[in-house]
């Protein structure tokens, strides 16, 4: 999945600027302990991207989208104030940003998806037919 991510986010994102690489999407995805079902939303989150908002994605570096686009689909999935939260703080040293950094990126991110977070489980299992094609 890895691979997939990186291909789909260096397309989606195409700024040369901060370009994703398979060694940073380990790095973080180890250090702020992605799961796969976070990996999942975030795609979908850049789906509704690649449609609703083509201009966000032009401004942003594939690996800045690759971290805010987890970090967010991570808090939604799992933020519930308990022992599996993760500050911003720790989102950006996992992802060598500090937090100010961090916290423009995540606000950005907010308003391009226009804080639709929601997911019907129909648009994941899509997301897993296409990563399965």
């Amino acid at each position: 999945i890895l691979d997939i991510a990186v291909e789909l986010l260096q397309k989606v994102a195409p700024s040369p600027i901060r370009r994703l690489q398979k060694k940073y999407v380990a790095h973080v995805s180890r250090e702020a302990c992605i799961s796969p079902c976070s990996m999942m939303l975030a795609l979908v989150y850049i789906e509704r991207l690649r449609h609703r908002n083509p201009e966000y994605l032009q401004q942003i570096s594939s690996s800045d989208l690759f971290l805010i686009s987890m970090m967010v689909a991570s808090k939604y999935l799992y933020d519930e104030g308990e022992e599996e939260e993760v500050f911003n703080d720790e989102w950006g040293a996992a992802g060598k940003v500090d937090v100010q950094t961090v916290n423009t990126l995540e606000m950005n991110f907010l308003s391009a998806v226009d804080w639709s977070l929601y997911t019907d489980p129909r648009e994941l299992f899509e997301v897993l037919s296409w990563l399965e094609g």
